[in-house]
């Protein structure tokens, strides 16, 4: 009888899935999604569209007029070709199938987002993390000698990071890009409709960088659609190793529909921007809570315990993410994701029981 232990790569079997925690009937604050939904006329007028879709026809593989609207309304250098993936996940795994040369490494920061070192290990590609400053800023000088020493195909730069939500100081990445002459800088920048600071203009001007961003966060997780944008060159060979078909069509058609909506999303990201700020003075006036300054559509809270506070505000209804065993530059941090007032106001009342009595 063959069993999967026969089959299955080691190394894969050694692995956990990625957890995702069933969210029924808690306040969902734990992956950064957009707690709005769409105004009720314009989600009529989306369904609308999208009952004219084709379901019966494979979509279009480099659907041209998506592709161009993309790069119109998220103003990207005319330069640059655009790639599609089914979220920053599938264009990550694309990089790293592309990039597995026998003996090619992945440098990136730590602690960072999960997906690189995931899928640089599924691609056989040695990970190398590189630890951030303890207030987690970026170690440039660190994060070079690395590049030196490993000459790494692909080095991930988040702005801003996750889960710490830092925005990487500007002459520090273009030292890294510079010293990266030999690999491809991947600049991620999932949260951009919250950082106010943006690589994507420049990303014509050098031959080894690429920019890519989601529209996860900016309300449309549900889609799972994102995009790099690259001089064609890089463009052209992640393409090769794109699944045929990989963005469906009711993803196309809603993003389609929702780019001539930008507005909407844009005040949506305007309010969550706002109830950042708020939410940070009144977690930081809480005893025993360090805030980390936050670009992104969450914060990073050091609390006296990660486990307890987890589960403290399970017991009113309030998922958040414990970091605290993700690396340990994280002990005992939560992640809180920004949600409405309301949603907000619930978390901060959960955070108070953590008060000492």
């Amino acid at each position: 009888m063959t069993t999967p232990q026969d089959i299955i790569r080691p190394d894969v079997l050694a692995m956990t899935s990625y957890p995702v925690p069933d969210a029924t009937g808690l306040i969902k604050l734990d992956a950064m999604e957009n707690p709005y939904s769409l105004p009720a006329d314009l989600a009529e007028r989306l369904g609308a569209h999208l009952a004219g879709v084709a379901l019966n026809r494979y979509p279009a593989p480099r659907p041209a007029d998506l592709l161009a609207k993309i790069k119109r309304k998220m103003q990207l250098p005319d330069a640059c070709d655009v790639l599609l993936g089914n979220g920053s996940d599938e264009l990550i795994s694309m990089m790293s199938v592309a990039c597995s040369k026998p003996g090619a490494k992945v440098v990136a920061p730590v602690p960072g987002f999960v997906m690189y070192e995931m899928s640089a290990k599924f691609a056989h590609l040695e990970f190398i993390g590189v630890p951030l400053r303890p207030d987690f800023t970026l170690d440039a000088d660190a994060l070079i000698a690395a590049i030196d020493e490993h000459a790494p195909a692909l080095v991930y730069l988040a702005y801003p990071n996750n889960p710490t939500g830092t925005l990487y100081d500007d002459t520090d990445m273009a030292r890294v890009i510079e010293a990266a002459s030999k690999s491809l800088v991947v600049i991620d920048e999932a949260y951009q409709p919250f950082a106010g600071r943006s690589w994507m203009p420049r990303a014509a001007e050098f031959d080894n960088v690429v920019v890519m961003r989601t529209v996860s966060k900016l309300g449309l997780a549900g889609i799972r659609l994102g995009y790099m944008a690259g001089r064609p060159s890089w463009i052209m060979q992640f393409d090769k190793v794109r699944p045929p078909y990989n963005i469906n069509v009711l993803t196309q058609a809603t993003a389609d529909f929702l780019l001539d909506h930008l507005d909407v999303l844009d005040a949506q990201a305007a309010d969550l921007r706002a109830q950042r700020a708020q939410l940070a003075r009144e977690v930081a006036a809480l005893p025993g809570m360090t805030v980390f300054p936050s670009a992104g559509n969450f914060l990073l809270v050091r609390v006296p315990d990660a486990a307890v506070a987890f589960e403290t505000l399970l017991t009113s209804r309030v998922l958040i993410k414990n970091v605290g065993k993700m690396h340990p530059l994280l002990t005992n941090c939560v992640r809180l994701t920004v949600g409405t007032a309301e949603e907000n106001a619930h978390m901060v009342a959960a955070l108070k029981k953590l008060a000492p009595n």
